[in-house]
């Protein structure tokens, strides 16, 4: 566990000590939210994002630890396991080493080799790869290991055999492998060529295409795997084979003199071609695909989490259009709860084109229900739909928006067994115009009913390892919903199974018990749902919000552990409850600051008259910025309070945010949706105009940005700003509002490229 710390502490710049107290809480069983928010003090202020990766680091360092027990297990009971090997074993830092040291002890499957051994040719090998003779003959040598019986009936048999022997050994030896690793990713070359002729595809770029393994970007190494799943391409991974067999023949022909050598050089050439090649390859290629995958999957989080906090449109009546063709634009309108009040389908679109008809259908809705807003599906028809939006709600006196709302995943709830449960007398295309509509009300509250790589936020999301994108994004969401907090007199099971400590079936109770016996009044209450215990109700209490309930503290992220706290801190500034539930708190800061006099410095001047004067004006204080001096005066207060409270300072900090504005929500400050009124065309569009959107996508060459048109346009990473970037995420996120200028049309290919330099 010692040396895990060391590592973790290292890799992670963080302190000994709070890295064993952090493995500590893992160890007992407690979430990564619960430990990001309430034991601060503890981990040092570690994010949620950093507690996920040391999360990740320890399981990893432990399997690597349980690997190399397992390894030394295993040769020690072939009798094989020497000082020096052991030594080597436990000194492994990564598991590739570790597999490496146990390749020549590991039971393989029946090779050429093990079928050498069978038939008694290991001593011929074992004094051929010895090189010691120099005289006589290598056929006389073979011929006292001939047997019919085994199979060995001629001399080429058993040189062949012992050559097999060797061959392997060679492959199996740890350090050839690793600097001929070391060699293919510092000189080796990705290539790919087309599979087949006259074969257009959006794999072009890749039918003659070459670049170095060391300096290939992780998107296109997930573009030639797919090219290559799908048939399209071959790829290969090009190696320094003269260099690499060089340097072998150096390592392994250890007397030029031996009448051997040629025996040996024959198997240094089997053992390359047959065996190091093709397994090195496979393990070059499997490590930049592992290293793509992580990097797509982190930009898969990344993005993701910004479309959970796009703020909620609160309070709005809405009328949400699932756009289509062929079967019609699904229509619902929900009232400012999210509540279905009505819902049809019309045909603007062809092949009907019943536009007027649709037309009259939507302005009467909107009428008679006085829509707000009118949130459109991104998906197929969507601009065509817009178009028709723009034109119709131009015909209403009072002032209606509509925006482009993402619909991914929209058609896999409308199937659910979830939608079906909410809605089982509504068709199920009506049910996607819901979730749409439900999206801009409360984006976060409606898309965690839909499995998180099913959102449209990543690339190449179906070729990528299931398992960690799963764990990944479901840790995104859990980060995202108990960084919110969840109101829990109206939370869903589907919502609420994501806050820290609540399993699905305690959310199906929590909404039971709720149901069964009236609005929860108090957070206590929870300790009377089923099978929610002491541990749960510590993880999940926090998250939980409980608006106008007996105590104000329930409608903060003030941990029940803390009410004490809170309270002797309210009493100590001179507020009550009520203060905290009327949100009458806003001079707390000042009356933090008053608890600390500010200090006075006397200095005695030995002089006085003139001299005096001119040395008072030299030693006059500098004027100094009044908001800096009050920020270090509550700090130092701070500091007396906390101990005196006897509290950690980072959860008193939070305790005094928190009961300043109960019931705050941080997505009020994340970028809000881009409302229009009327629709762009590629007509419309010149080079240089300057135009607002909203960013749909980030990915590692650039970020995709809606700006009403019927195709996002691209800024291309090297026009997100005038400084280099390194990654596009370091400049945006999905959801901003950004700036952009038209730099190119292509309305042939329907593409629009976007330059951000100098707008934002």
């Amino acid at each position: 566990m010692e040396l895990i710390i060391k590592q973790i502490s290292s890799e992670l710049n963080l302190n000994p000590q709070k890295v064993k107290e952090t493995i500590h809480l893992i160890d007992e069983g407690n979430t990564i939210p619960f430990i990001a928010r309430y034991r601060k003090e503890v981990t040092g202020g570690m994010s949620d994002e950093v507690l996920r990766s040391f999360d990740d680091r320890l399981k990893y360092l432990r399997n690597l630890e349980s690997r190399k027990a397992e390894v030394i297990r295993l040769i020690t009971e072939q009798e094989k396991l020497t000082p020096e090997l052991e030594k080597k074993i436990m000194a492994a830092k990564v598991l590739q080493k570790v597999e490496d040291l146990y390749r020549p002890f590991k039971q393989k499957k029946m090779t050429r080799a093990t079928k050498a051994k069978e038939k008694g040719l290991e001593p011929l090998a074992q004094l051929i790869i010895a090189q010691e003779a120099t005289s006589g003959s290598v056929e006389d040598a073979a011929k006292a290991f001939l047997n019919e019986e085994l199979g060995v009936e001629t001399v080429a048999a058993a040189l062949l055999g012992a050559r097999d022997i060797i061959a392997e050994q060679i492959s199996d030896n740890p350090e050839f492998r690793e600097w001929i690793r070391d060699m293919v990713k510092a000189q080796g070359l990705i290539t790919s060529a087309v599979s087949k002729k006259d074969e257009e595809s959006v794999f072009e770029q890749y039918y003659e295409y070459s670049e170095a393994v060391k300096s290939i970007p992780n998107h296109r190494v997930l573009a030639i795997n797919r090219g290559e799943k799908e048939k399209i391409l071959k790829v290969k991974v090009t190696m320094p084979d003269e260099a690499i067999r060089a340097r072998i023949i150096k390592e392994v022909v250890t007397n030029t003199k031996s009448i051997y050598v040629e025996q040996v050089e024959l198997s240094i050439q089997d053992s390359y071609k047959r065996l190091i090649s093709p397994s090195i390859e496979r393990e070059i290629r499997s490590q930049l695909t592992e290293r793509a995958e992580e990097e797509a999957i982190k930009v898969f989080g990344k993005n993701t989490k910004p479309l959970l906090l796009i703020p909620p449109v609160r309070d709005v009546k809405v009328l949400a259009v699932d756009p289509s063709f062929r079967t019609g634009c699904k229509l619902a309108v929900l009232d400012g709860t999210g509540k279905l009040l009505e819902y049809a389908t019309i045909y603007p679109n062809k092949p009907q084109s019943k536009v007027e008809e649709s037309r009259k259908v939507l302005v009467n809705l909107i009428k008679k229900h006085d829509i707000d807003i009118v949130p459109i599906g991104n998906g197929t028809a969507s601009r065509e739909t817009e178009q028709f939006v723009a034109e119709s709600i131009r015909e209403i006196e009072k002032t209606v928006y509509y925006t482009i709302v993402s619909e991914a995943g929209a058609s896999v709830y409308s199937a659910s067994k979830l939608a079906t449960e909410e809605y089982p007398d509504i068709d199920v295309s009506i049910r996607g115009a819901i979730s749409i509509g439900r999206r801009l009300q409360d984006p976060l509250a409606e898309l965690v009913k839909i499995d998180p790589k099913h959102i449209g936020v990543g690339q190449y999301q179906h070729d990528l390892n299931q398992k960690k994108l799963n764990e990944t994004l479901t840790g995104v969401v859990e980060d995202c919903v108990n960084s919110v907090g969840i109101d829990l007199n109206t939370a869903t099971p589907s919502l609420l199974q994501y806050v820290a400590g609540i399993s699905g079936v305690i959310a199906k109770n929590i909404v039971n018990y709720r149901d069964e016996n009236g609005k929860y009044v108090a957070r206590k209450e929870l300790l009377k749902v089923a099978r929610l215990g002491n541990k749960a109700f510590e993880q999940c209490a926090g998250f939980l919000r409980i608006v106008d309930g007996k105590n104000p503290l329930d409608n903060t992220s003030v941990h029940p552990e803390s009410y004490k706290t809170a309270t002797l801190l309210l009493e100590k500034l001179g507020y009550t409850l009520e203060d905290v539930s009327a949100s009458n708190l806003s001079d707390i800061s000042q009356r933090v600051i008053n608890l600390v006099p500010e200090e006075v410095k006397k200095e005695k001047l030995g002089v006085s008259g003139k001299g005096f004067e001119a040395l008072k004006a030299l030693q006059k204080p500098k004027k100094t910025d009044d908001k800096s001096q009050n920020a270090k005066r509550f700090d130092r207060a701070m500091k007396k309070l906390a101990d005196e409270l006897e509290v950690g300072l980072p959860t008193l900090k939070d305790i005094v945010d928190e009961i300043k504005k109960p019931g705050r929500d941080l997505r009020e400050g994340m970028p809000q949706p881009v409302f229009r009124s009327d629709v762009l065309s590629l007509e419309d569009l010149h080079d240089g105009m300057i135009l607002s959107g909203t960013v749909r996508n980030v990915v590692d060459f650039g970020a995709f940005v809606d700006i009403g048109i019927k195709n996002d346009g691209l800024v291309h990473i090297s026009e997100l700003s005038d400084k280099y970037v390194k990654h596009p995420m370091n400049v945006v996120s999905v959801g901003d509002t950004v700036q952009v200028k038209i730099i190119g049309v292509d309305k042939n290919r329907g593409k629009v490229s976007l330059s951000m330099k100098g707008l934002n």
